[in-house]
């Protein structure tokens, strides 16, 4: 854990020993006496105003080395939209999309999560970066990959020259899921099955524990839940990204979890109503 400008923010081993990369993950930590030991939501919700919100994104870039860069944030909506940034300023209009990558330096990549997949990306041949959201939704649209792909088309990235690092999410101890979902990712990967703990297999074929649930005899209201499994979308993602030829050595995974460290982190699952934590990473001017 790394201490500026009264914030907590955490990084990546890896990234830090690079002298031309700024990078961190934020807290909910905010030690500065203004802040009367609110917490330090980086997020446009309800829970803070806009002013507020924009002051302390100031103070978070330059936390993490990057003072009077833009800072650039997209308009998440769980995809695997991509988007390059082609300039160095904040566009006026913040694109939807849920990566965000560039070559460009001077320039603050972000992306917001509460539960979710942060995904730093760094090319260290050709200095291009990516920051990336991946919910379960992303996740299973393989966003992870597609950026990789999108980077190999823009800058000639080779997947041997990344180093892949994941913020603080929510781990499999807390991210229970429907059958929906189990069977979603079954459809989409052969080794789904390794990130779900349950009865995946039972849940991921269709089978019904009780296909005719009255010929139970309990009254309306009290029929058991539907089972649920549990997903690790740290694995899900890792797996990914060693698909795609990133080299085990260079895949970086916080072992944090967002529901279980609220004295820490947000979380939407544990919380409901709550602030965001931010992602960031950019390259400094030669």
């Amino acid at each position: 854990m790394r201490r500026a400008k009264g914030i907590c923010t955490l990084e990546a081993s890896q990234l830090a020993r690079l002298p031309w990369l700024a990078h961190g993950f934020s807290t909910r930590i905010d030690n500065a006496r203004s802040a009367a030991g609110a917490p330090f939501n980086l997020g446009f919700t309800d829970a803070d105003s806009r002013s507020v919100v924009a002051a302390r994104r100031i103070r978070f870039a330059a936390a993490v080395g990057a003072a009077d860069w833009p800072l650039l944030a997209a308009r998440q909506f769980h995809s695997d939209v991509i988007h390059v940034i082609a300039e160095p300023r904040a566009p006026s209009d913040p694109p939807r999309a849920d990566a965000l990558l560039t070559q460009i330096p001077g320039v603050l990549l972000t992306v917001q999560t509460a539960d979710c997949v942060p995904i730093l990306l760094v090319d260290t041949r050709r200095r291009a970066i990516a920051a990336i959201h991946a919910g379960w939704r992303g996740t299973l649209a393989r966003i992870v990959q597609k950026v990789l792909g999108k980077m190999r088309m823009t800058f000639g990235t080779r997947s041997a020259d990344i180093i892949a690092a994941m913020g603080p999410s929510i781990g499999p101890c807390c991210y229970e899921v429907g059958p929906e979902v189990a069977q979603a990712f079954a459809g989409q990967f052969g080794a789904a099955k390794e990130w779900f703990e349950g009865p995946f297999d039972r849940l991921s074929s269709g089978e019904e524990p009780n296909p005719l649930p009255w010929l139970n005899m309990m009254p309306p209201g009290h029929q058991p839940a539907p089972p649920r499994v549990q997903l690790d979308l740290r694995a899900a993602n890792r797996w990914q990204l060693l698909d795609a030829g990133v080299p085990p050595a260079r895949i970086a995974v916080s072992p944090l979890c967002t529901a279980c460290r609220t004295d820490l982190l947000f979380s939407y699952r544990r919380e409901a109503a709550t602030g965001r934590l931010m992602s960031a990473i950019g390259i400094r001017a030669r």
